[in-house]
């Protein structure tokens, strides 16, 4: 049994944490108002520039001069998985899932015989997959959403990704990312973005199995991306050369949409894991509070009845 100094000691200890965690939810309830409204509004452009390439390539003639990042190298030998997660934790489970499906998916890839390469998107995910899969990370890029999603690092990560696969590093990239629902729903997906997909839109799937989900690859014809009909494009200059600045740009929109909807994620997973450590702190100094009074109670009977035991036994 604790002695009461105890029992006000850790009182004021959980008390100190709550202030804590409460504040916590307060700050990221602010972030994620900013981060929700900019991946918002990130969605339709890159929607509309996938579906704007995939009615393009249904529209054009087959050409043996196409792109690299359409066509790819002729191989699918290596797989470079891009994993993004966050940089600090007291999130839930948001860099766990992310893991969990990075786990799964080179689990999968390696044992149809491929070779996995991992880059690291948060020091979370590098922490999480260093002891099993340490060898198979080349790269971690760490605060890269400290300020919130940016076009400018994103548009960095479009450029390295373009130069290891110019440089034949790897056969095909996926980047796995969390999409952001609600403040208490952030479902994981999986996108190809090289090369890219031209029988159809990849679009986020909800999971096989488990509460959080993940995604895989949805494809269609162009006809149906388009709702049924394929735009006719009259295009200049040349095919060739539209495509050799469009598939770079969409390249560059896709990574920084997954920044943006992991941003968001991110923290609406942190404001409702802190709503419930505020919670839980209140209902444990209920309990401690209830247990110390029991206690102080029980120590004034006592020495009430040694009282009056000496008083009657003089």
């Amino acid at each position: 049994m604790p002695s009461l100094k105890d029992l006000r000691v850790r009182i004021a200890s959980v008390k100190s944490t709550q202030k804590i965690t409460s504040a916590m939810k307060m700050v990221a309830a602010a972030k994620l108002k900013r981060a929700q409204a900019a991946a918002e509004q990130g969605r339709p452009y890159a929607e509309s520039m996938e579906r704007m390439l995939s009615n393009l390539l249904g529209s054009m003639p087959a050409s043996g001069n196409a792109p690299k990042l359409l066509t790819g190298g002729g191989s699918d030998q290596t797989h470079l998985l891009v994993i993004v997660t966050a940089d600090r934790g007291l999130c839930g489970g948001f860099n766990a899932y992310i893991a969990r499906e990075a786990r799964r998916r080179v689990s999968a890839l390696q044992r149809e015989g491929k070779t996995v390469k991992l880059l690291m998107i948060g020091r979370k995910g590098r922490d999480a997959l260093k002891r099993d899969h340490g060898k198979l990370i080349v790269d971690t890029m760490e605060n890269v959403t400290r300020n919130g999603a940016q076009f400018g690092p994103a548009r960095d990560i479009s450029r390295r990704l373009q130069a290891m696969f110019d440089a034949g590093e790897f056969d095909v990239c996926t980047i796995i990312f969390n999409t952001f629902k609600s403040a208490i729903s952030q479902v994981v997906t999986a996108k190809q973005i090289i090369p890219f997909p031209a029988e159809g839109l990849t679009s986020p799937e909800p999971a096989k199995a488990g509460g959080h989900g993940e995604a895989g690859h949805g494809h269609g014809s162009p006809g149906a991306a388009a709702g049924g009909n394929v735009a006719v494009y009259e295009m200049e200059p040349e095919e060739p050369l539209l495509l050799a600045d469009l598939l770079p740009s969409n390249l560059s929109m896709q990574i920084f949409r997954a920044l943006l909807e992991s941003t968001a994620s991110e923290q609406g997973a942190r404001m409702t894991a802190m709503d419930n450590a505020t919670r839980n702190a209140g209902d444990m100094i209920a309990r401690l509070t209830l247990t110390y009074n029991r206690s102080r109670q029980a120590a004034i009977t006592k020495e009430l009845i040694e009282i009056i035991s000496g008083a009657e036994a003089v």
